[in-house]
């Protein structure tokens, strides 16, 4: 249903501006689906989440993990629906993790440690892991990217260690350690995802 709406504004803008060829009119579909889809997506998680009793937990999760999302990218599903359930996995995954699972003393320090090296390492083989939709291409973002994705990382790992809070300390390493997870290789590969840089440094 969105992708017929988004291909009538599509037509609809290409008979008002002739001069919009094929290409352009593809950046056009592909901009109107993410705006279109992204609303009725958001309200659906959040109206999910609530009924989970995870509202506030998910926003949280939003909070500390899409910044670091942006920076280091990550699959992209090929559907609505399935990109609803992504979401949901993503942030009200990472809430019941931080609600359920309590980290406190050594074990925190440790746990924290290990997926922090985990994710610095997978940061430097595959971020920012882009898509063929959205691929980055030019090694100056892609270098800013990186190095963002190392620092937003760090920072919240720093904060989950000295908060006074178990479920923002979980929230941060968990929601970091799904996150990272996304950009990986094997991620890519089951969920037929392919790293834009690959596929057009290839072309």
């Amino acid at each position: 249903m969105i992708d017929k709406f988004c291909t009538f504004l599509t037509n609809k803008i290409r008979k008002e501006m002739p001069e919009v060829d094929d290409e352009r009119a593809e950046i056009i579909m592909y901009g109107l689906q993410n705006i279109i889809g992204e609303l009725p997506k958001g309200i659906i998680i959040l109206l999910i989440a609530y009924l989970l009793g995870l509202f506030k937990l998910t926003l949280l999760a939003v909070l500390f993990v899409a910044p670091y999302r942006c920076v280091s990218g990550g699959v992209h599903m090929k559907t609505h629906i399935g990109c609803i359930i992504y979401t949901l996995i993503l942030y009200s995954g990472t809430a019941l993790i931080g609600k359920y699972v309590v980290l406190t003393g050594t074990i925190k320090y440790v746990t924290a440690f290990i997926i922090w090296s985990f994710c610095i390492i997978m940061i430097k083989l595959y971020a920012p892991a882009d898509t063929e939709n959205v691929p980055i291409l030019r090694k100056k973002e892609r270098l800013q990217k990186k190095i963002f994705s190392y620092i937003i990382l760090t920072v919240e790992f720093i904060i989950a260690l000295i908060i006074n809070n178990s479920i923002i300390t979980s929230i941060i390493i968990f929601g970091s350690l799904i996150q990272t997870f996304t950009i990986t290789r094997f991620a890519y590969n089951i969920t037929k995802n392919k790293y834009g840089y690959e596929v057009y440094a290839n072309a």
